[in-house]
């Protein structure tokens, strides 16, 4: 149970019960339980979506999920993201990379990827309600959270950290195979339920068979990306990783809907 209040700690601003003291190998090992904070996630924007959907458009409810998803976790994933496009975009040495990734300002090539991040969101969610309908959105809905807080665990578990301290060192030394398989255990799990809940049977193989060898390819592309360009990840980098996993996951879930269904 501690794991899994830690993981709530860590990737949203939903007030749990303070754990006090912990040790780091307990707090690292907490991403065993990331798709289940994911799951969560899901629900929480599956409801809201059901009663916004009630007294406003569809536009102006993908908008607001667009924004709820940014306040759950406190706007962290996308400052990571701004920060990682900003230490590329400088394009000097690993150390100037490093130390732009813990600058807290935002440049031109940050603010640039917030923007397009958030845009992309918004656009792809429409698009996959209006060519798929109601079951297949709220089914996307919910797992989309779900595949791409799990994305983030593969990346623990075969990157190196690029620095002594924060919570990405944390979650990469101790995030070793139970907590791979055990996050990929519950991401399967979760992701049969809501399609066999919302008899969406297809969609299952799709998201099993397509979209998790995607996403681990893009977990495996960024533990080699952050190894050459600052020596391992951190904690922004696990923020941008969330980030693109979620636009990989609407983009694919779009182009397979075109094509199929």
């Amino acid at each position: 149970m501690t794991k899994i209040l830690l993981a709530f700690q860590f990737l949203t601003i939903i007030p749990v019960k303070d754990m006090g003291k912990v040790s780091e190998e307990k707090m690292g090992s907490a991403t065993a339980f990331f798709p289940l904070i994911g799951i969560v996630e899901g629900l929480w924007l599956a409801i809201s979506a059901l009663l916004f959907l009630k007294i406003v458009p569809v536009e102006v409810t993908n908008a607001l999920l667009v924004l709820l998803l940014v306040i759950l976790n406190g706007g962290l994933h996308l400052d990571g993201l701004a920060d990682t496009f900003d230490a590329i975009a400088s394009r000097g040495d690993r150390e100037k990379k490093r130390s732009i990734m813990k600058d807290s300002s935002i440049g031109p090539a940050g603010v640039i990827s917030i923007v397009m991040t958030l845009l992309l969101k918004y656009v792809l969610l429409n698009a996959i309600y209006f060519h798929s309908g109601s079951a297949l959105f709220f089914s996307a809905l919910i797992i989309m959270p779900v595949v791409s807080r799990w994305a983030m665990v593969p990346a623990a578990f075969y990157c190196k950290t690029a620095g002594h301290d924060g919570l990405g060192r944390m979650f990469i030394e101790n995030t070793g195979a139970g907590e791979l398989l055990t996050a990929t255990a519950l991401a399967v799990a979760f992701t049969f339920a809501i399609c066999v809940f919302s008899a969406q049977y297809l969609f299952f193989t799709f998201y099993v068979m397509f979209v998790l060898p995607v996403l681990f390819m893009l977990s495996w592309s960024s533990v080699w990306f952050f190894k050459k360009n600052f020596e391992g990840m951190s904690g922004d980098s696990f923020g941008a990783l969330n980030e693109l996993a979620v636009l990989i996951f609407l983009l694919t879930s779009v182009i397979w809907l075109q094509k199929f269904i």
